[in-house]
């Protein structure tokens, strides 16, 4: 069964779409989303477009990604309304078609899970600064109202001790001379050439800082370990733990993401970085693998990783955020640690 098909995830996705936010503001206008088949992207994308059905939101998406077969088989009942294009672009190499008009670009392409990060290190990197680079002069090109580009709780490094939560300002420490550093470093790299462009070229960029992100919308490639949680947790398999667990870490339900993003593209200040999480969702892995295995009805087993899942592990010990600068723009997470972990076991049940 096709995600969209789930009568559980079209539920969830018609509540997104009809929560809180100031969709006014996005009727009418174009969005460009890179990375469109992935977790955070894919499901921004569903609630836009079901936004544009259930409430009469006229918002052009276009979606963008390499892969059109694949972009189909996620959002084929999308493809045949007037409201959604699939643009088939390697963000790493430049547009090579005339420029269309975009209100807003949201640069969500990046690999995002361990074996990723340790199989296509180059790819890691490139995705989020030549990609980036890409999007930023595409956004200059075509003058588009606000850039956002989704960045990450690793840009932050290794807790340095002096603090529990991590606020925008803070920076830890990152050994850059290791495979593992390409996803923070081209992070962070990102972040600094948003800067770049808003000085140089005057553009609109605000940048949501996301912790760790789970839900239904999880690619059965992925390889993060509340991924791997989740799909022992639906296979009906004891929950394994490839640590000791000790990491303590923010975490945050998709549909909660979604609305932190779009939160920071309406209204969010240009140059601005805004850390996208909920206190209420920070855990120790070893706990959050037993909240998994008792909704499951399962156990939690420990096991040794291979090398390739040993080189893309974070290093990061406790990674914890303050969303504070976020809740004042009005943003708030609807769903709790152990309610949102139901809700994606049942809904990838139902639809796998």
């Amino acid at each position: 069964m096709k995600l969209l098909d789930c009568a559980q995830y079209r539920e969830e996705v018609s509540g997104l779409a009809n929560s809180s936010l100031d969709w006014e503001r996005l009727n009418g206008q174009t969005i460009l989303i890179t990375g469109a088949t992935g977790m955070i992207a894919s499901c921004l994308i569903d609630a836009l477009m079901m936004r544009n059905r259930t409430a009469g939101m006229n918002c052009r998406i276009l979606a963008v990604g390499r892969n059109e077969d694949k972009a189909r088989a996620r959002f084929g009942q999308w493809f045949d309304t007037p409201w959604f294009s699939f643009l088939n672009w390697d963000i790493n190499r430049p547009m090579d078609r005339p420029v269309e008009h975009m209100d807003f670009i949201l640069h969500a392409a990046s690999n995002t899970h361990p074996v990723a990060y340790a199989t296509d290190p180059i790819g890691t990197i490139t995705a989020n600064v030549i990609g980036l680079y890409n999007m930023l002069e595409l956004a200059s090109a075509c003058r588009a109202k606000r850039v956002a580009f989704l960045s990450s709780v690793e840009i932050y490094g290794e807790n340095r001790g002096d603090t529990d939560c991590f606020q925008e300002d803070y920076c830890g420490y990152i050994d850059c001379n290791t495979l593992r550093a390409g996803y923070p470093e081209s992070k962070r790299t990102g972040e600094a050439l948003c800067q770049a462009y808003i000085k140089q070229k005057n553009l609109d960029i605000v940048i949501p800082r996301l912790a760790r992100i789970y839900g239904p919308t999880l690619l059965k490639s992925d390889t993060k370990a509340l991924s791997q949680f989740l799909k022992n947790a639906v296979a009906g398999e004891d929950i394994i733990l490839k640590s000791q667990g000790m990491q303590y870490y923010s975490y945050l339900h998709v549909y909660d993401a979604v609305t932190g993003i779009m939160t920071c593209l309406i209204d969010g200040v240009c140059g601005e970085a805004y850390n996208v999480s909920d206190p209420s969702c920070d855990i120790r892995l070893r706990d959050l693998a037993t909240l998994i295995a008792n909704a499951a009805g399962r156990k939690v087993v420990f096991q040794i990783p291979d090398a390739i899942e040993s080189a893309g592990f974070s290093k990061a010990t406790m990674a914890r955020m303050n969303s504070a600068k976020l809740q004042s723009l009005g943003w708030k997470a609807a769903l709790s640690l152990p309610e949102g972990i139901n809700r994606t076991i049942n809904i990838l049940r139902e639809a796998y």
